[in-house]
């Protein structure tokens, strides 16, 4: 039965072009933009999942620029410090021509004197957008080096940064100074052998050495607040053991931020080292010395009878009237123009050029590792690029040959909807 009230071919066909079309924008939009989930509407899933992942991207670009920040930083530091190393072998190269008598001290004093001026020139000039990595004396907690932007985590429960350290090298010459009140050793068993806190021990001097103790801290790697002071103490000296200290600041260490108690320990055996061989003279100081072992110092004292002296172990608090040291802070004692200095100073010199080296050599670390980072989170970064591309991007192949075919799907189904047209026209002819 034909009827001019409906066509229903004509209905059929016309909803199938409107299907048609509908499919040919989709594909058109895949070739305009390039990709097959451009929206929310098109895959609300996939759409959500590259969304966070190119907020990703973005975040590593930020990440990115930050190792770069950080990477120049460090290699202003590891330049000057490389550059002082190589300041204080030639401070070497002085001292050892004064080791000759038939020489000039003073001029080469004078030559010492402006090569130690240029080395304090360089470390105050080794500094990236203000940020100094050659200088390490403030108080302040975290002070001790700075935190580099490394990378953003994702997890299920979120995002986190990581940081990069990066620790000051002191080789600044500043004298460091104890002005804290006096304080108990930080627990009960760190004392010199068999005494309390702060209890001078004897050491009586016999046929064989004796020796004595004390541990600060409880671990190696138990942290030290920054200007906190420590110091050695003697007394009751007589016959030929070491002159009595006068002063705290005589055999004493002040910590910088980031010190552990091992660092406090290696501190104050070499300062007790540098006051036994300077009062007692080169070769004269007989068994007396200062060893380390982590976080203890063992003290030996004379193996003659008669050279008999005390120490006492003793903390300070951290206050504004302390003064934290650099590095080389020894540098400043360096005097060429007597024998004796020029004795002492080629060990002092040896030890700062090791201060210098291990200084350049941490900063080399540094730098090496913010280098391969930075290469990762490039990698990284293309990685999850090419992830999102697979889930969001068009194969332009594939929706090439679909238009084409979609393109004789409208051509036929307009031809189908004309005919379905043309249909209740053949009706008229029964009229006739």
């Amino acid at each position: 039965m034909s009827s001019i009230n409906s066509n229903p071919g004509a209905t059929a066909a016309l909803q199938t072009l409107k299907a048609i079309n509908a499919s040919m924008s989709s594909t058109q939009n895949q070739i305009a933009t390039g990709k097959k989930v451009s929206s929310s509407k098109d895959n609300a899933a996939v759409w959500a999942i590259s969304k966070t992942m190119e907020a990703d991207v973005e975040g590593f670009k930020k990440v990115s620029d930050s190792l770069s920040l950080g990477q120049a930083t460090v290699s202003v530091a590891r330049q000057g410090a490389e550059t002082v190393a190589d300041l204080l072998t030639q401070i070497k190269g002085k001292v050892v021509a004064a080791q000759e008598e038939n020489v000039d001290r003073e001029k080469i004093q004078t030559d010492i004197a402006a090569l130690r001026d240029q080395i304090t020139s360089i470390v105050g000039a080794a500094q990236f957008n203000g940020q100094a990595l050659l200088t390490n004396t403030d108080q302040a907690a975290e002070s001790g080096g700075i935190n580099v932007l490394g990378s953003i985590d994702r997890s299920m429960d979120g995002v986190d940064s990581t940081d990069i350290r990066i620790s000051k090298q002191d080789l600044g010459q500043g004298a460091s100074s104890i002005g804290g009140a006096l304080t108990a050793l930080t627990t009960a068993a760190n004392n010199i052998t068999g005494g309390g806190d702060g209890a001078a021990q004897a050491l009586t001097g016999a046929a064989t050495a004796p020796t004595l103790t004390t541990t600060f801290g409880a671990s190696s790697t138990e942290a030290v607040a920054a200007g906190t002071g420590f110091s050695i103490d003697i007394s009751a000296t007589a016959a030929g053991g070491p002159s009595n200290t006068a002063d705290r600041n005589d055999i004493s260490y002040v910590a910088r931020d980031g010190d552990t108690m091992a660092d406090v320990a290696a501190g104050l055996a070499s300062a007790f080292n540098k006051y036994i061989t300077e009062d007692l003279g080169a070769g004269n100081e007989g068994t007396i010395a200062a060893t380390v072992s982590g976080n203890a110092v063992t003290f030996t004292g004379a193996d003659v009878v008669g050279d008999n002296f005390s120490i006492a172990a003793q903390e300070y608090a951290a206050d504004a009237t302390t003064t934290i040291g650099g590095g080389l802070a020894e540098l400043a004692n360096i005097d060429v123009t007597t024998q004796a200095g020029a004795d002492s100073a080629l060990d002092e010199v040896e030890g700062l050029i090791q201060t210098a080296i291990d200084a350049s050599a941490a900063f080399g670390s540094a730098e090496m590792r913010l280098e391969t980072q930075k290469d990762f989170i490039s990698n990284l970064t293309d990685a999850v690029k090419s992830g999102i591309g697979t889930l969001v991007d068009a194969d332009l192949e594939e929706v090439s040959a679909k238009l084409q075919a979609q393109q004789v799907q409208q051509q036929l189904a307009m031809q189908a909807l004309s005919i379905a047209n043309r249909q209740p026209q053949s009706l008229l002819s029964l009229f006739r």
